[in-house]
């Protein structure tokens, strides 16, 4: 089974040495932080493709109660985000966890890591954490709150072909290869009965749309022809 790539820089910017060779800057880190907020957030057990990062300075590896998708190899080591685990893992993490997941190479700069760790470590403090979004990433929609055109009415389905009605009256058909079917259990998932319909790329011929729970794909769609 091929495995899984994400970029999980942000999972170890934690707690740094002292005696590290490099002071960190938060305000730098902070910004570097942009190309870990997609697949982490700071707020507490709001997962996303990565664990959420609140509470991680000095959490035991592959410990989050709240987090499914840990690797066999992360779950079983002994290490805890202290000391000098944060930066080993971000200079090469399959040299320091050997057999996880994790296909990242690495910032092989010591003061891109110490930044990275400088931030982590002041934005998960108890005074800071307060702060982090409640939910995700500050640009991530609010699937409770959609314009007409995205928020679905009915679905049908006539071999090969999805209708999908949204409530400004419109139907778009798709192929059944180009519409995928999501969840969004997250406090910014849609509301029940309400799921939401975004572009996927390419011509506009391929979509997503995105229910509340599993079991609402399966009932919210009619075969109609």
């Amino acid at each position: 089974m091929r495995k899984l790539a994400y970029v999980p820089v942000a999972v170890a910017l934690l707690l740094a040495p002292a005696s590290a060779a490099e002071i960190g800057s938060a305000a730098r880190g902070e910004r570097l932080f942009g190309a870990c907020a997609p697949c982490h957030s700071l707020a507490p057990d709001h997962n996303m493709t990565g664990p959420s990062l609140a509470g991680v300075v000095g959490r035991k590896a592959g410990a989050l109660a709240s987090f499914q998708r840990y690797s066999p190899a992360l779950k079983s080591s002994s290490v805890v985000w202290n000391d000098q685990a944060p930066d080993a893992w971000l200079k090469k993490p399959d040299a320091f966890i050997s057999g996880t997941r994790m296909t990242f190479q690495g910032v092989g700069e010591a003061r891109i890591r110490a930044d990275l760790i400088a931030y982590l470590k002041q934005a998960t403090s108890s005074s800071q954490a307060k702060q982090a979004p409640a939910v995700g990433n500050p640009g991530d929609p609010d699937l409770k709150k959609l314009e007409p055109d995205q928020k679905v009415q009915s679905i049908t389905y006539c071999p090969d072909t999805y209708r999908v009605t949204t409530a400004d009256g419109q139907t778009q058909e798709f192929w059944e290869r180009n519409l995928r079917f999501k969840t969004d259990s997250s406090a910014i998932g849609p509301n029940k009965g309400a799921p939401a319909l975004f572009g996927a790329g390419m011509q506009g011929d391929r979509a997503s749309v995105i229910f509340s729970t599993p079991e609402e794909i399966s009932s919210f769609i009619k075969r109609q022809c």
